[in-house]
């Protein structure tokens, strides 16, 4: 597929939080040291995102030191009260992301919305708009903000630091709309940086993946969470060109 489908944009914010699944809910919270890829396609979904296609990130670049604080937070419990837990936050995090879009070959009731001009612009305007949801880095918490740019632009911390390895971490999840095979599963990776650059490529493929469980995939019904498209490939009752 061609590369118009891609967007680059820089995201930043005072504060993030990126974690995986085992110390995602409850106690104290640690961040990992450079951005998931899910945390990635959370980002970039925000910007823009249709059933009709998914996110691939292509790579990332770190643009500040990476530096960590430590606060003390009152989270409340599920089962009502609350109590003291220290996070350790990235501060002062600055990012430079490539992406590009694919059409969802698994969601083939979607077919009618498969149009790369059509989504390629869209997402286009709503980057230039700082996105169409709010901006979150890991967490609700962590603020972030999107803006275009071009990638590898400027000047980055690490741009001559050589390569540098995070050892095993949280990758992303595989939804039943990625796999096709109806089954929830986590992947875990190596990452490595190599002068502030980290590339995902085809790493999805080499991850170590582990099952959580079974689920089903979503299903869309004209009408009741899905507005039907129309000849020239445009929702109902929707203006697409909307940011």
């Amino acid at each position: 597929m061609c590369m118009e489908n891609a967007i680059t944009y820089r995201v930043y914010g005072r504060y993030a939080l990126f974690t995986d699944p085992v110390t995602k809910i409850g106690g104290e919270k640690m961040t990992l040291m450079v951005p998931t890829y899910q945390a990635l396609v959370g980002i970039t979904e925000s910007i823009y995102w249709k059933p009709s296609i998914k996110w691939v990130i292509d790579k990332v670049r770190i643009m500040k030191p990476i530096k960590t604080e430590s606060k003390g937070i009152r989270p409340i419990h599920y089962s009502g009260g609350n109590d003291l837990a220290y996070y350790t936050y990235l501060n002062d995090v600055e990012y430079q992301v490539k992406a590009h879009f694919e059409f969802n070959y698994n969601r083939k009731d979607l077919e009618a919305d498969f149009n790369e001009n059509k989504h390629y612009f869209i997402a286009k305007r709503c980057l230039e708009k700082g996105g169409r949801r709010d901006i979150f880095l890991g967490v609700r918490e962590c603020q972030g903000y999107v803006e275009p740019c071009k990638f590898e632009s400027g000047e980055g911390y690490y741009d001559n630091y050589g390569e540098l390895g995070f050892g095993m971490q949280f990758f992303g999840f595989s939804y039943p709309d990625d796999n096709g095979e109806n089954r929830f599963y986590a992947r875990f990776w190596e990452p490595k940086m190599v002068n502030g650059i980290i590339e995902f490529g085809q790493a999805q493929d080499h991850t170590k993946i582990r099952e959580l469980h079974k689920y089903q995939m979503k299903t869309f019904s004209d009408g009741i969470n899905f507005r039907g498209v129309n000849e020239e490939g445009l929702l109902e009752g929707y203006e697409e060109d909307e940011a």
